[in-house]
């Protein structure tokens, strides 16, 4: 078997160190092409490096396609004579329907969002396949994915709000968290570098609690939040004004995510 990847972007790179790690292909059984070919010299000395798209699609048997919206239908086109129908075709785009892309390529189809959290093997990895795919080839895929982090498998419909949830959601703990560190500052002496630590590390320890013990987020705010003590204080904050900004944030994401569907619609010619 050999596995291809277009586009070597950051995911593309992310995608190719995370699997060429594993043993379970040799490192010359990966081939790479990228729309500049200067940024995957170095490259040639470990894994294969094709000098265009239809010369990777070629030889590839799974093929994942790490561009972005407006370069898929292009790469799609590249490699559109030369693949063969039984090659596996695996979309790291959550924006293009499999509909789209079975426009140019008729082929097996899967799409595929990893989190930034792959980088430490903590991905929620989601993934959908279209109807050409077989349970052998799902299974190929998600033990493929599995260095990166746990895989789950959703219906196409559910991509999207699939991915607030996974691929968008460390920009969104970031963001808060940030916020908290920022104004906690303001009212001790402790140094940014210490309050940074005390509240990732105190973050990521309640998720380990939550996940080891099973309890619900209502159980850690019981356990925590006493009856007229000081963190009920500020959770009443957080449940009266929190939610407000929650269901902006969604609103404002989904809208966006339905605008660039829309583009990439028109960019196959819908």
């Amino acid at each position: 078997m050999k596995i291809g990847i277009i586009g070597y972007g950051s995911m593309g790179k992310m995608i190719l160190e995370k699997m060429s790690g594993t043993p379970e292909l040799a490192k010359e059984k990966y081939l790479v092409a990228n729309r500049t070919p200067a940024k995957i010299e170095h490259l040639k000395n470990t894994f294969q490096v094709c000098e265009n798209n239809a010369q990777l699609a070629a030889e590839a048997d799974i093929i994942f396609l790490c561009v972005g919206p407006s370069e898929m239908k292009k790469v799609l086109t590249d490699i559109q004579t030369v693949v063969k129908k039984e090659v596996f075709l695996v979309s790291l785009n959550g924006s293009i329907q499999f509909a789209q892309m079975e426009q140019v390529c008729g082929n097996k189809f899967a799409k595929v969002i990893p989190g930034v959290t792959a980088e430490v093997n903590q991905s929620q990895t989601l993934v959908c396949f279209n109807e050409l795919v077989e349970s052998g080839d799902k299974e190929l895929l998600i033990k493929l994915l599995g260095c990166m982090g746990d895989v789950i498998e959703l219906p196409e419909s559910e991509i999207g709000m699939g991915s607030e949830l996974v691929s968008c959601m460390p920009g969104f703990i970031a963001s808060i968290f940030h916020e908290i560190c920022v104004v906690a500052e303001k009212h001790t002496t402790i140094p940014q570098e210490q309050i940074i630590q005390m509240v990732l590390k105190t973050m990521a320890g309640t998720g380990q609690l939550m996940l080891s013990k099973e309890y619900t987020f209502e159980e850690v705010i019981h356990r925590v939040a006493t009856k007229g003590g000081i963190t009920e204080e500020g959770v009443k904050v957080i449940h009266n004004r929190l939610p407000e900004v929650v269901e902006e944030l969604f609103e404002k994401t989904l809208e966006k995510r339905s605008q660039t569907t829309r583009k990439a619609s028109k960019m196959f010619g819908e």
